[in-house]
């Protein structure tokens, strides 16, 4: 079966849904490919960072109201084994982030560096709109982080990157995480370990019927 993940990797939720589906799989007893693939929570051009309380206190009505937020994603997060850093967390435009991404798929890494960002954004307080950054990360994980950088400087992805992104606009993705199972079932949130391996099964066994 064919999962593939749509997400951003400045979304806690992502980071969560990421977390409990890994949970799943180590669970199920079936196949699975898992297939990475970019969404953008802001598009936004984001010239200098900026952290992320401050920027998410203007967009949700002030800094209390933002505080809970942070206070109550961070809680669920803790109860999956996560820790979710908001006061060094910094915004960031991801496009690069899901290049590279793509980049790391091709070397066979994609679980990984998918892991290793959104560590970097919600643990150690990295800019992940920087191609520096970035390819800083990539050499984290093992990966060349000249030729990442090489690659972040180039156009290499970027037609392809942008064509993904619509085709989840064009799905009518527009909260994430969303999974899609075998090219056809979405089940969106970062639901608990136990609702997705439920919708593997459930898949699979209508997989088989019509096989």
């Amino acid at each position: 079966m064919e999962i593939e993940i749509y997400a951003d990797v400045v979304c806690p939720w992502c980071y969560i849904g990421k977390r409990r589906l890994d949970e799943a799989l180590a669970r199920y007893e079936g196949e699975v490919t898992v297939r990475y693939r970019p969404f953008q929570l802001d598009p936004s051009p984001v010239p200098e960072p900026r952290p992320t309380v401050e920027a998410m206190a203007a967009k949700f009505g002030g800094p209390e109201r933002a505080r809970q937020m942070f206070d109550h994603v961070t809680q669920i997060a803790a109860a999956d084994g996560l820790r979710l850093d908001f006061d060094s967390a910094l915004i960031a435009n991801t496009f690069d982030a899901h290049r590279l991404v793509s980049y790391a798929t091709d070397h066979g890494r994609a679980a990984e560096m998918v892991e290793a960002l959104y560590q970097a954004h919600f643990q150690q307080g990295v800019d992940i709109g920087s191609r520096e950054a970035l390819a800083a990360v990539a050499g984290g994980i093992g990966l060349d982080a000249a030729d990442a950088r090489r690659f972040l400087e180039s156009d290499e992805r970027v037609a392809d990157i942008t064509a993904q992104l619509a085709t989840a606009r064009d799905l009518g993705i527009s909260s994430v995480p969303t999974f899609v199972l075998a090219g056809k079932y979405a089940v969106s949130g970062a639901q608990e370990t136990q609702t997705l391996l439920a919708a593997l099964a459930e898949v699979e066994q209508r997989e088989s019927a019509t096989n």
